[in-house]
């Protein structure tokens, strides 16, 4: 029996999880690339390095979400709830859809 741990990484990319309730869920490292995650609640989760480019978060509540070192490229964050100081923690934004619906650089 090996005592290793488990290092293979969670791929949920281009599934469709609407209005899902992921509070308090460890997302870390997953991989939710092109995921429609419209109005869906990251209350207290954890999105630690994880995949989010091309994900539609649009109306998602990731105010109390750990986003540290998360990609969001070309992500849709429209009318998300987010803050700025979660934003700059994540690893890429570039060319996401920010939620006031400007385009980041």
């Amino acid at each position: 029996m090996s005592n290793k741990p488990n290092s293979s990484i969670v791929s949920l990319s281009d599934a469709d999880l609407y209005k899902v309730d992921l509070s308090g869920a460890n997302l870390t490292q997953v991989n939710l690339s092109g995921t429609n995650l419209y109005g869906a609640n990251f209350g207290e989760s954890y999105l630690t390095q994880a995949n989010l480019n091309g994900a539609n978060l649009t109306q998602a509540d990731l105010t109390q979400a750990n986003l540290s070192g998360a990609t969001l490229t070309q992500a849709n964050l429209s009318g998300a709830m987010v803050t700025e100081i979660q934003l700059d923690r994540t690893k890429s934004l570039q060319g996401a859809t920010m939620p006031d619906g400007s385009i980041h650089p």
